[in-house]
């Protein structure tokens, strides 16, 4: 049984110590002090981190996570390509937090090549740019929805080299302090039963539908695809976890009903005809 007021306790501490570092690095600029009190928080912060994986790994030896995939509609209609894929591995964003381990992301592609393509020029773009921004999306099933967010604003694309730099090495840092919900930015989370739940993460800024405590049908309009929290572009991220907290919770495997699990780079097609085509 997962230990989870102990996981939100390590992982608030974390936070707390990598933001009293920062303060520090920049507090070093105006204030002289021992070069090596800034050692102190961060050192804190990696052995609670390290903590924190090792309980989380022994946790899994007891009682292993689900690994059998629970069968649920796509949560999109259209010509759509697979990116971070878990049919290609697990984790498939590199890291089970945030119940990311059997995440994907999808960007929509209604034609080939009609999604701008990433390089060193421009530095970013407008959101309209591309397919994804706006496109519906769709209850996956019949559920509750538990939570939800819309009022993170939509931010322009990292889509070249210098603005990837970016989101890894300054937003995605502050991003983390702020937890799961700066993270993922505008989202709805829904109670699809049998302690499955579903998110869907980087809504658009207010095209939220539904609201905490409103039930839905599968395939009911929750919200329209953005481009806030930790994205890189306006697409779809998409994943089943074992409870409503993403602070907290284990991924859970999925299958799409008429899809399957798209693999990376491949190209399918949702809807009334669901399948799957080689990109």
């Amino acid at each position: 049984m997962k230990s989870t007021p102990l996981r939100k306790l390590l992982q608030i501490a974390a936070r707390v110590c990598l933001l009293v570092f920062l303060a520090m690095v920049v507090a070093g600029f105006f204030v002289d002090y021992p070069y090596w009190w800034g050692w102190v928080p961060i050192g804190l912060w990696a052995l609670i981190t390290f903590g924190g994986w090792t309980a989380r790994a022994e946790e899994r030896r007891k009682a292993p996570a689900r690994t059998e995939a629970v069968e649920v509609g796509a949560p999109v209609d259209g010509r759509w390509k697979a990116m971070n894929s878990p049919a290609d591995k697990v984790p498939s964003h590199g890291t089970r937090s945030y119940g990311q381990a059997y995440a994907i992301d999808i960007v929509a592609e209604p034609t080939p090549d009609s999604r701008p393509a990433f390089g060193w020029w421009p530095l970013a773009r407008r959101n309209d740019d591309f397919p994804a921004f706006g496109a519906p999306l769709l209850a996956v099933a019949d559920a509750t929805v538990v939570a939800a967010e819309d009022r993170q604003r939509d931010h322009l694309s990292r889509t070249s080299w210098f603005a990837l730099v970016y989101l890894f090495v300054v937003e995605g840092l502050v991003r983390t302090l702020g937890g799961a919900r700066r993270v993922v930015g505008n989202h709805v989370i829904l109670d699809l039963g049998d302690d499955t739940y579903a998110l869907y993460a980087h809504l658009r800024h207010g095209s939220l539908t539904v609201g905490p405590g409103d039930r839905v049908t599968a395939g009911q309009t929750l919200g329209r695809c953005g481009n806030s929290g930790n994205s890189t572009e306006p697409h779809v991220h998409f994943q089943l976890m074992d409870t409503a907290d993403p602070d907290t919770a284990d991924g859970v495997p999925f299958t799409w009903r008429g899809i399957g699990v798209p693999r990376n780079e491949e190209i399918f097609v949702a809807g009334s005809t669901d399948r799957t085509t080689t990109s």
